[in-house]
């Protein structure tokens, strides 16, 4: 996996126009079947994939925290809101809370989420290959082709299946 990790930014850098271009005309009239086929690639990708061997994500980006993922974690931690903000957070030039340091605090040597089953909207859903309109994403999604092996595969099956 480390193999993988080191060249996916070159890998997906060399994609990059590409991916623009399919992206585009992707907008412009995107098939009707797309959320179908968006589904059934994201499943087929992560039966093959292992998140826990990479966790690249967790180490190198961190996750927008809502205030209801806010409210959620620090509830178990047993804290108050504001003091888990102190704690953990910082607001970034969005205005948005983000984690304070990567990789982040919660992932463990192992590559377990220390509050997985609390863990934010925004881990839940990574690398969002499997969101409706999906089209609508396609910013996001071409920035997470090169920290996500699952969602660089994705793409590229998805460049063979879509006209």
């Amino acid at each position: 996996m480390d193999k993988v990790l080191k060249q996916l930014p070159k890998k997906a850098a060399e994609k990059q126009k590409e991916n623009k271009k399919f992206f585009a005309k992707l907008r412009k009239k995107p098939p009707k079947d797309l959320d179908y086929v968006m589904q059934e690639l994201h499943e087929a990708e992560f039966e093959r994939t292992d998140c826990l061997t990479c966790a690249n994500c967790c180490k190198t980006t961190g996750p927008l925290f809502t205030n209801n993922d806010i409210e959620r974690i620090s509830k178990y931690f047993r804290m108050k809101p504001q003091k888990f903000i102190e704690a953990f957070l910082r607001v970034d030039e969005d205005n948005d809370y983000v984690l304070q340091e990567l990789p982040c605090t919660f992932l463990g040597e192992d590559n377990l989420c220390a509050i997985y089953d609390v863990r934010p909207k925004a881990c839940r859903e990574f690398p969002h290959t499997d969101r409706k309109k999906f089209q609508q994403i396609s910013h996001l999604t071409l920035k997470n082709i090169a920290i996500c092996p699952a969602a660089f595969n994705i793409v590229e099956e998805m460049k063979k299946r879509l006209p």
